[in-house]
């Protein structure tokens, strides 16, 4: 793994970007090839509606929390956190590098009626043209990038004073390695074979590292693990394989 945080690198990683543009289409159908996504997204949402509110001191019962706030959701996809972001009254900018993503995500946008500002590009332009958010979402994302050391380092320089940061992402262990990648996409087959690398993961002290190292604290952290009874994901303490974090500037 490469250790150059260089700001104007890029942590593009081509191969990745085409995986995905081929599945674009596949976004927003719950039993296609993001099902396992549209399952995982209640435990996600709910960790960040508690997470923002609590530490901007928002009102969670409100029916728009969000209202004032600028979130970003770095590698948005097809927009499934987006659009419920925007209806807690966030203003949302959506960026991936995937042009067939940004047009999944900007057509779905339109049919459910909500505005939202999404971009092709990387966490490198945003940070080169110096914008600013009040809460980014780095989930399920930092993976599936070339240079994760420097992906971070521009995702905590977008960060507003006392912004939040979440990321979600996979632990590189052995028991990952054989429920993420053998049992989820080999068995299971709730991912296509290849959606993930080994090598890429990221132990939950690495990323950390990399956070503190920029100025962004971690404060809280959780596991995420499957229910197969329930068919719903919970959080956990065990971190082994998914896990979610929230770092503060």
């Amino acid at each position: 793994m490469t250790t150059d945080t260089s700001p104007h690198l890029s942590s593009l990683d081509p191969s990745e970007v085409e995986k995905f543009s081929k599945m674009a289409a596949e976004w927003w159908n719950p039993k296609g090839k993001f099902g396992v996504l549209h399952v995982f997204n209640p435990v996600r949402l709910d960790y960040i509606k508690e997470q923002v509110c609590a530490r901007l001191g928002l009102d969670p019962l409100e029916p728009e929390p969000f209202k004032g706030l600028r979130f970003l959701d770095i590698g948005c996809g097809g927009g499934l956190l987006c659009e419920p972001m925007a209806r807690l009254g966030a203003s949302v900018v959506g960026v991936d590098p995937s042009d067939k993503n940004i047009k999944t995500a900007s057509v779905h946008a339109i049919e459910q009626g909500l505005v939202i500002d999404y971009r092709v590009g990387t966490a490198e332009d945003l940070n080169e043209a110096g914008e600013k958010f009040d809460v980014i979402l780095n989930m399920e994302v930092i993976e599936h990038v070339a240079l994760p050391q420097n992906f971070t380092k521009n995702c905590v320089a977008m960060m507003k004073p006392g912004g939040l940061m979440f990321v979600a992402t996979l632990n590189r262990t052995l028991k990952s390695f054989g429920l993420a990648i053998i049992g989820a996409e080999y068995i299971l087959r709730w991912l296509p074979k290849g959606t993930h690398e080994w090598e890429k993961f990221i132990k939950p002290e690495e990323l950390k590292l990399w956070l503190g190292n920029n100025g962004a604290t971690v404060k809280s952290e959780t596991g995420v693990v499957y229910h197969p009874i329930g068919r719903e994901w919970k959080r956990a303490r065990d971190m082994d394989v998914n896990y979610m974090l929230v770092a503060q500037t």
